[in-house]
């Protein structure tokens, strides 16, 4: 199996895993749930990123597209990975934990507000320290982008719940966590802040372009 159902399936299973430990760790109810989420996206984004890029968040997957890392074929086959595997986690979790008692309460003008903006700092961190021909080979990308989930999580959960993903969000509304109705918020919030993120990246790094080019030839 090669190419697209390859890297569709990685992102599946990453995403899978990474949703069901984020509805673990939040029903587990401890102070150390921020730091939990981080270090499972860390140690997911090592072990499927030589496959896929080990993206696991739509948000994430739109940003390497318009940045130019990423083909059409990808991009579809990723978002349906990706949303499949969240809902599927949701629906897995549910045999081991309750649904959530009650969906989270959320003011919608700051909640949009920091989902935008986390995910915009974090596809910047992603497309920076994960696709860039500048960063290519380091070995800090993994902790670079699970930092970063851990710091949006413990700073500004309490405001949005930590979405910053539209495949995580799905999930928790599936778990009872979100409610339903604010679901267009965790996906158009975070669509905002990664296109943003990569006109950044694309205005910063006028080159890359050029060096992708130049190793397709």
């Amino acid at each position: 199996m090669i190419g697209t159902p390859r890297k569709a399936l990685a992102e599946a299973i990453a995403t899978f895993l990474f949703v069901l430990a984020i509805i673990a760790a939040v029903n587990s109810g401890s102070p150390l749930t921020p730091l939990a989420i981080g270090f499972t996206l860390m140690v997911l984004v090592y072990s499927t990123g030589h496959i896929s890029g080990a993206h696991l968040n739509p948000a994430v997957s739109l940003g390497v597209f318009l940045r130019g890392g990423l083909s059409v074929a990808d991009f579809v086959s990723y978002l349906v990975a990706q949303f499949a595997g969240g809902a599927l986690a949701a629906l897995v979790a549910l045999a081991v934990w309750p649904a959530g008692e009650k969906a989270m309460v959320i003011e919608v003008g700051p909640a949009f507000l920091v989902e935008a903006l986390f995910t915009l700092i974090l596809v910047w961190v992603v497309l920076n320290s994960a696709t860039s021909k500048d960063t290519a080979g380091n070995s800090f990308y993994g902790l670079a982008i699970g930092a970063t989930v851990f710091v949006g999580a413990a700073t500004v959960g309490s405001i949005s719940g930590g979405g910053f993903n539209p495949a995580v969000a799905l999930g928790l509304s599936v778990s009872g966590h979100f409610a339903w109705s604010s679901l267009w918020l965790y996906i158009v919030a975070p669509a905002a802040g990664a296109i943003i993120a990569a006109l950044l990246f694309r205005v910063l790094n006028a080159d890359d372009a050029r060096k992708i080019a130049a190793d397709a030839e």
